[in-house]
């Protein structure tokens, strides 16, 4: 479904990706790990097309759409969960889901429809749902972000940093969801700071460091890996 070869981003002088390649089959979930600054939320971005590739090619089902703006993309069922949550603060939860859905230019029935599903999987959008976004918690944002991104109808969605600064309680939440949605046979690629989690939830895995993918294998092994264990999961 997805093919990023020997991708690298640059802001100015500095290179947040040096050479970045990955693949994605349709319907697994892959996560990638690595430290702040490694340019993991670079390199969902550029995916994403918000972010302009200084080379390399990335492909959505054998199409190449390195050039391609992020609507388009959108179009041909990419949509990004973005790191920081970036709800539109002023509108309510459930205006936020409908713009999500602008793109699918669907009945509005149809659209009551996907909001539902969304208030399924997290009731307390539903009870949220006439508030304004800006004044939801940090965990309550987060689940709008996703469902926000859910509301295009993706056939690949990017997470970017879901647990960041959430409740242990939360986290769960969030992690549950993404596994219901890898039962769904959506394809998800993860970026995620908890990596534990991360591996555990993911089908394959790799590592970005410095802009360079390092390592890649089965979440489960690498899960195992004792320099990645050591390095970020804090075990020995």
């Amino acid at each position: 479904m997805l093919r990023v070869e020997s991708v690298k981003v640059s802001y100015g002088a500095i290179q947040a990706v040096s050479d970045a390649s990955i693949e994605i089959r349709e319907g697994e979930v892959v996560t990638i790990i690595g430290a702040n600054g490694a340019g993991k939320s670079s390199l969902l971005k550029s995916i994403a097309g918000l972010q302009g590739v200084a080379a390399g090619r990335i492909e959505i089902d054998g199409r190449d759409c390195t050039r391609l703006p992020a609507h388009q993309r959108v179009g041909l069922g990419v949509a990004l969960s973005p790191e920081g949550r970036g709800v539109f603060p002023d509108q309510t939860v459930r205006e936020n889901l409908l713009l999500g859905a602008y793109s699918r230019k669907q009945a509005s029935a149809v659209t009551h429809a996907a909001i539902e599903r969304e208030f399924e999987r997290f009731p307390r959008l539903r009870e949220r749902q006439n508030q304004l976004a800006g004044t939801l918690s940090g965990g309550e944002q987060q689940m709008l972000a996703i469902s926000r991104a859910l509301m295009s109808e993706p056939r690949l969605l990017l997470l970017d940093e879901p647990s960041l600064g959430l409740a242990p309680l939360v986290i769960k939440d969030i992690f549950d969801a993404i596994r219901d949605l890898r039962k769904s046979g959506l394809t998800i690629l993860l970026v995620e700071q908890m990596a534990k989690q991360a591996l555990a939830v993911a089908d394959r895995a790799y590592v970005l460091e410095l802009g360079r993918i390092t390592l890649e294998g089965a979440g489960r092994d690498l899960l195992n890996d004792a320099k990645v264990r050591a390095a970020y999961l804090g075990a020995h």
